[in-house]
């Protein structure tokens, strides 16, 4: 990747880092090989690569399902974990990351606000309204209601 390409790619990845670290409670922090990572507590929501690659994780069958629907790739390094990968080239693959690590987020948020704490800090999310946003298949909301909290009506 040339001078000119990394530059670009770390362009877009700031856009993502932008958007992701302003959302409630993500804190970020370095990561490994010039990355930028995101956390809910201990919860790792995804990191993202300067040079343009975008890793996110999910439950194994959550991941199968996004990656059989076109939305992300395995892993490029671990293909056989719930991690999957992004590459970021454009304005596009900016889009679907923040659209990838935003459901990394509302899965973690769907699982924080079975705590008390997590009731607390999350009251104003609402996760099922924001999976209707975010136009999800009815097999990743199934992996959603699976673990249970879905309200909806705030």
């Amino acid at each position: 990747m040339g001078d000119r390409d990394q530059r670009q790619a770390a362009r877009l990845v700031d856009r993502i880092i932008e958007e992701v670290a302003a959302w409630p409670h993500v804190e970020t922090n370095e990561h490994r090989f010039e990355g930028r990572e995101f956390t809910l507590g201990p919860r790792e929501v995804g990191h993202v690569h300067r040079w343009g690659i975008v890793d996110v994780p999910f439950t194994k069958r959550l991941r199968e399902t996004l990656v059989g629907e076109g939305a992300t790739e395995e892993h490029h390094v671990v293909p056989e974990s719930g991690w999957t990968t992004r590459y970021v080239e454009d304005d596009e693959d900016v889009e679907q990351s923040i659209w990838l690590l935003r459901l990394s987020y509302l899965y973690h948020v769907n699982n924080l606000k079975k705590t008390p704490k997590g009731a607390e800090n999350f009251e104003n999310v609402d996760v099922a309204a924001e999976l209707d946003d975010l136009g999800v298949s009815e097999a990743v909301r199934a992996a959603f209601e699976r673990r249970g909290v879905m309200e909806t009506g705030k």
